[in-house]
Parts: structure tokens; C-alpha cells; sequence
């Protein structure tokens, strides 16, 4: 089964910048389509990004502009760089297969925490 570990959350101002990594094991990373996803205290876990093994990408409208995903493929590992962060991007982040069906287990996730 897919295992994931998150990394690179922290603490950051307004307006700052954080790299997410996710390290995968299992052969799956390279053939499924991978999201990031985060959850805010209080409220359910929401989809914030995805790519596919090819790289096409899509977002949740209120990151876009703001959030870029990456892959390399060849080390298993997926990559969020977040900029012009905002006080509402405050979350844990995890990473995961985005087919649910095909989804492993969560991690840990990486705490973000945006605040002045």
C-alpha cells in the first residue's frame, strides 16, 4: 500500500512563501494522477491541487495564481510551492492519490501556519 510523508510546512507572514514536499513509496506515484490537500481546524478536508504522471494541473480557485504543483517522478515525490500566502491558507496539508478508489492511507500531513 502507498505511504506518504509530508514536509515543509512552518510558520509564515502574510505574504510569505513555504515549499510543501510529499515523499511516496509504492509504484502507483507514477501512474496515478497525485493531489495535495489540506484541513483547516474546524472544517472538512478540501482538494487544493492535482496533477497528473504527465503534469497537466488543476486548482481550487482560491489558490490559483498563488499555489504551483510539481512531480518528479523519478524520485516519487511531489512538490508544493505556495506564495502570496494568506491567513485562510492555515492547515494541515497532506498529500495523496487523487483517485479516491485508488487513495492509500493519510500521513501525518505538515502544519502551515500563516499569521503576523
Amino acid at each position: 500500500q502507498v505511504q506518504f510523508v509530508e514536509s515543509g510546512g512552518g510558520l509564515v507572514q502574510p505574504g510569505g512563501s513555504l515549499r510543501l514536499s510529499c515523499a511516496a513509496s509504492g509504484s502507483i506515484f507514477r501512474i496515478a494522477a497525485m493531489g495535495w490537500y489540506r484541513q483547516a481546524p474546524g472544517k472538512q478536508r478540501e482538494s487544493v491541487a492535482m496533477i497528473t504522471p504527465g503534469g497537466s494541473t488543476n486548482y481550487v480557485d482560491s489558490v490559483k495564481g498563488r499555489f504551483t504543483i510539481s512531480r518528479d517522478n523519478a524520485k516519487n515525490t511531489m512538490y508544493l510551492q505556495m506564495n502570496s500566502l494568506k491567513p485562510e491558507d492555515t492547515a494541515v496539508y497532506y498529500c495523496n492519490v487523487d483517485d479516491a478508489l485508488l487513495r492509500g492511507s493519510w500521513g501525518q500531513g505538515t502544519q502551515v501556519t500563516v499569521s503576523s
